[in-house]
């Protein structure tokens, strides 16, 4: 109720201007069994969830025979620009497509809210007609999986050497057992590890981005030179990143010239490794 009596939130949306009021003489009538059905009436309601299991926003899908409306809001103000609407909408396309066997989705977007138009374009919706108001998009089940195709055709392999997949599995075990890493970044890190193709230590390309590398990043086209470190020798002054990090757990594995996209603090980030400056392999330090 609160974000939308927040003006800045309402004015890309379509609902009246007392719809909180509305749903607070709601809340004080229904009992709480009763609010699912209501909210998802015609559909589906869901919260949207950030960091730390904190409501940020919500998410409507309205069906109907030919297709299925989103409407997609994060609420709280201080979540815009970090990536989390994105998050938000992939989950609800896959519930959509899949769960509500929707063959097309639509959203009706007003025409300053920049940053809804661009997320749904990056996440492959068509633009079809433009009223004075908003925008009308669609994006159809056969689209859907043609894109879904392509992205895992494109992703990349990663590599690690047995040694650096060793020391971080062993780091990360008694890390979590001595509650002294954070659970998400410990997560990111070990599917990555998963992921990852073993090469032996004399066999591993020389372009790879191994333990204690050093690399210069484009980060959202800005440079930035850093090598890849454990967490106890991380220091950003020293341009030593820690692997925990999202920008090291990000380009763990890749070579030079790949680029990876990865939820920093900030947003979502473009990473590319444009040049890699050092790495203990090629250059004999296989004691590092």
């Amino acid at each position: 109720m609160n974000w939308l009596r927040d003006d800045e939130v309402r004015r890309y949306l379509s609902d009246a201007q007392d719809v909180a009021d509305s749903m607070e003489r709601l809340l004080e009538r229904v009992n709480l069994p009763v609010l699912t059905h209501l909210f998802s009436g015609g559909g589906r309601f869901y919260m949207v969830y950030g960091r730390h299991n904190r409501p940020v926003g919500f998410v409507r899908l309205v069906v109907s025979a030919s297709e299925t409306e989103i409407v997609l809001v994060i609420g709280e103000r201080a979540s815009w620009g970090r990536g989390l609407g994105s998050a938000a909408l992939r989950e609800a396309l896959r519930i959509a497509f899949f769960e509500l066997r929707s063959q097309k989705v639509v959203a009706n977007i007003r025409n300053e809210n920049v940053r809804s138009l661009r997320a749904f374009k990056s996440a492959g919706f068509a633009f079809v007609q433009q009223s004075p108001y908003t925008q009308r998009f669609t994006l159809t089940l056969k689209d859907y999986l043609a894109q879904a195709q392509r992205r895992a055709a494109m992703e990349h392999e990663i590599r690690i050497t047995p040694i650096d997949r060793e020391r971080l599995l062993r780091f990360l075990d008694e890390a979590q057992h001595a509650a002294t890493v954070e659970l998400d970044a410990a997560k990111a890190l070990l599917q990555e590890i998963n992921r990852a193709t073993v090469i032996d230590a004399y066999q591993i390309p020389g372009n790879v981005v191994t333990m204690r590398s050093r690399a210069l990043l484009l980060l959202n086209g800005a440079e930035l030179e850093t090598s890849l470190v454990y967490p106890h020798e991380a220091d950003w002054q020293s341009k030593r990143v820690s692997v925990l990090s999202p920008i090291g757990t990000a380009i763990l594995g890749y070579a030079e010239g790949e680029s990876v996209r990865w939820q920093i603090p900030t947003g979502m980030a473009e990473i590319k490794i444009q040049k890699l400056l050092y790495q203990p392999e090629a250059a004999g330090d296989y004691h590092l």
